[in-house]
């Protein structure tokens, strides 16, 4: 018996990186797993889950769009008649100058990872209290809350923007019986770092990447597997009692305080 047998999740992003991931564990779960994001590959990532034996559907969806997000809604309930979870984890992060690109990199990533979140939320939510009440997990960062980088000032800004919106709906949503928790990434093998690292160092992205895993303790970047098993236990009852928290999978890049002090 697995910890989401019997509940419908909805998982945004879910066409490839930590949001596929996220599907994928939730399935293995037991969930009926209903995939969203804006490209097609979202259609083939649940069929792949369908092969497999799983239970789960595909809708494309632009969660800067409210309208989309209301349809993803009613998709998930078109096929499985009720929705118990909902995982945001849709966004985007390009690396730009603070000082020389323009409102639109901004703009962006406000209408992907906070409008989009907020979108999904409240477009979902009612279905969640019509259910009796469930879990949302959202997808944040140690970017922006913990740590920073040079390039990161709007994906940042975004993140760090989660946190709060997390601990706010959770204080809200908790008469409702739902509970909202978020994940701190750090750098997991996505292709999204893969895209950092073609920004950083195009000439060898696997040097940047190499040198991201030698600065975590544990020697290596994540996998969104590992992510989505975390997912799971907060979208599962084990985690009953947790809500407004923010928890950090990083394999211990945060804990550093200098690069050489010990060695």
């Amino acid at each position: 018996m697995g910890k989401l047998d019997g509940k419908v999740a909805v998982v945004t992003g879910a066409s490839k990186g930590i949001g596929e991931g996220i599907a994928r564990v939730f399935a293995r779960h037991g969930a009926k797993v209903v995939l969203a994001a804006r490209g097609e590959g979202v259609l083939a990532s649940a069929e792949a889950l369908r092969t497999e034996g799983h239970e789960a559907v595909g809708v494309q969806c632009d969660v800067s769009d409210f309208a989309d997000c209301q349809r993803l809604a009613q998709a998930a309930l078109d096929a499985f008649g009720r929705i118990d979870v909902l995982d945001c984890n849709a966004g985007i992060c390009v690396l730009g100058d603070f000082l020389t690109e323009g409102d639109s990199w901004r703009d962006s990533h406000i209408d992907i990872n906070v409008k989009g979140v907020w979108n999904a939320c409240k477009a979902v939510t009612p279905a969640i209290i019509d259910a009796g009440g469930g879990a949302i997990v959202i997808t944040s960062s140690v970017t922006g809350d913990m740590v920073a980088d040079p390039g990161e000032v709007a994906y940042a800004t975004t993140k760090a923007a989660l946190i709060g919106f997390t601990k706010a709906l959770a204080r809200e949503l908790a008469p409702k019986n739902i509970r909202v928790n978020c994940i701190c990434p750090g750098y997991i093998r996505t292709p999204l770092v893969d895209g950092m690292a073609e920004q950083s160092d195009p000439e060898n992205p696997e040097r940047a990447i190499d040198a991201i895993a030698a600065a975590v303790p544990l020697g290596r970047l994540g996998t969104p597997e590992e992510c989505g098993e975390l997912c799971a236990f907060l979208a599962s009852d084990e985690s009953s009692y947790l809500t407004g928290t923010q928890v950090v999978i990083d394999g211990g890049s945060t804990l550093p305080e200098t690069s050489s002090m010990g060695q």
